[in-house]
C-alpha cells in the first residue's frame, strides 16, 4: 500500500483575501484532511531562485534539484521536458533552455509579460514563428528546436551562468527586474530584439489578431539544464506544455491515483490566482472537493489507500500536510480550513 501526493499550485490564498475565501469555500473533505493530520508544516519560500514554490518543488521532486527549502534551488527543467519531447538524444550534451513564444504588454511605465496560457498557441503559429527565428539562433551559434507548441529549447553551452525567471514568476511583475541576469545577458537580449522585430507586424501575427488573439512579440528564457533525466513520475492535470512534456499523464482522476498511488500535480489554480479573479478560483477549489478531496477522503477512511500528503503553495511559500487512517480517527479536532490560514 503506498501513499499520494497531491500537489495544488497556488491552493494557499493570499493572506490578506484568505478569511473571507475561505468563508466561501465549502470543502469538508479539505477540511478533514487538513485538520486530522499526521504532521503539517508550513514554509516560506526564497524569492531569490526566481522561480515559484511549485516549479522548485517539481523539480526536486523528479530529481533534478535540490529541496527547496535552500535559496537559489531553480527549476532546471530544460533537458527533462526535452526527453518528454522525443528530443532525448540532443538533451544527452550541452547546455539547454526553454524558449518560450510569449506576448509582452507595453506600457509608458513598464512591460508586463501575460499568462502564457492566454496565447493559444496553435501547431501552425508556433512552427512558422520558429522557422522564422532559427536561422537567426544558428547565426549566432546556437541550436533552436520545436518540441511542442509554444515550447522551444535552445542549446547555449557558454550561456550556463545565467539566471533566468519562470514565465509564471514574472506574470504580474515588471518584467525588467525578471529578465536574465549574468554573463551572456546581453547576448541573449540582442537575440530576443531581433526576434522581436521580426515578429512585428508579422502576417501570422496579423492573421492571429485579426483571431482576437494576442500577437507573439517577444520570447522568455528560463529553465536551463544540462544532461540530466527525471528520477521519479508525475501525472500533471490543466498544465503548461513544459509540464505537460515532464508528466506521465496529462488527464489524472483520483480513482486512477487511488488505484495506482503516486504523486500528482493539478495546475488548474494557477491562471485564476495569477489573474486575481478569486470567484473562478474559488469555483476551481469546489470542483477538486468533488473530483478529488472528497474520494481521496472516503479512500483514506476505508483502506484503499495509507495516507495523504497535499502541497498546497502560493507566490511565497506552501503548505504541506500529511493524513491518514489513523489521523482521520482523531474526532476530537473539528474539521477546519484554518490551516490555509497559517502560512508561516
Amino acid at each position: 500500500m503506498t501513499d499520494i501526493t497531491l500537489a495544488l499550485p497556488f491552493a494557499l490564498p493570499p493572506p490578506e483575501l484568505a478569511p473571507d475565501l475561505l468563508r466561501a469555500l465549502q470543502a469538508p473533505a479539505l477540511a478533514a484532511l487538513l485538520a486530522r493530520h499526521s504532521t503539517l508544516q508550513h514554509h516560506v519560500f526564497d524569492n531569490n531562485s526566481r522561480v515559484l514554490p511549485h516549479e522548485a518543488w517539481l523539480a526536486h521532486t523528479l530529481g533534478l534539484a535540490s529541496a527547496p527549502t535552500e535559496a537559489d534551488t531553480g527549476a532546471p527543467l530544460a533537458t527533462a521536458c526535452m526527453r518528454g519531447c522525443g528530443l532525448g538524444t540532443q538533451a544527452a550534451q550541452g547546455h539547454w533552455f526553454m524558449l518560450q513564444p510569449a506576448h509582452v504588454q507595453i506600457s509608458r511605465t513598464h512591460m508586463l509579460l501575460t499568462d502564457l496560457r492566454a496565447l493559444q498557441l496553435s501547431e501552425a503559429d508556433s512552427r512558422g514563428l520558429y522557422d522564422l527565428a532559427r536561422p537567426y539562433f544558428e547565426e549566432a551559434g546556437k541550436t533552436l528546436l520545436h518540441g511542442a507548441p509554444g515550447l522551444w529549447f535552445l542549446r547555449a553551452d557558454d550561456w550556463g551562468g545565467l539566471n533566468t525567471a519562470s514565465p509564471d514568476a514574472t506574470t504580474t511583475q515588471s518584467m525588467t527586474d525578471w529578465l536574465p541576469e549574468g554573463d551572456h545577458a546581453r547576448d541573449f537580449r540582442r537575440l530576443q530584439n531581433e526576434v522581436q522585430m521580426l515578429w512585428h507586424e508579422h502576417p501570422i501575427n496579423e492573421a492571429r489578431q485579426a483571431r482576437g488573439l494576442q500577437a507573439i512579440n517577444s520570447c522568455w528564457l528560463w529553465g536551463g539544464a544540462g544532461p540530466s533525466s527525471a528520477q521519479g513520475s508525475i501525472a500533471i492535470g490543466d498544465g503548461m506544455p513544459w509540464m505537460d512534456a515532464l508528466a506521465w499523464s496529462t488527464q489524472p482522476s483520483a480513482r486512477q491515483l487511488i488505484a495506482q498511488p503516486g504523486t500528482v500535480m493539478l495546475a488548474g489554480l494557477i491562471s485564476s490566482a495569477q489573474a486575481g479573479d478569486w470567484a473562478d478560483w474559488l469555483a476551481r477549489m469546489q470542483q477538486l472537493e468533488q473530483e478529488w478531496f472528497a474520494p481521496l477522503l472516503a479512500a483514506l477512511k476505508d483502506g484503499s489507500i495509507g495516507g495523504v500528503k497535499l502541497v498546497l503553495s502560493h507566490r511565497h511559500g506552501w503548505t504541506e500536510v500529511t493524513s491518514g487512517k489513523l489521523a482521520q480517527r482523531k474526532f476530537w479536532r473539528k474539521p477546519s480550513l484554518t490551516p490555509l490560514l497559517k502560512q508561516s
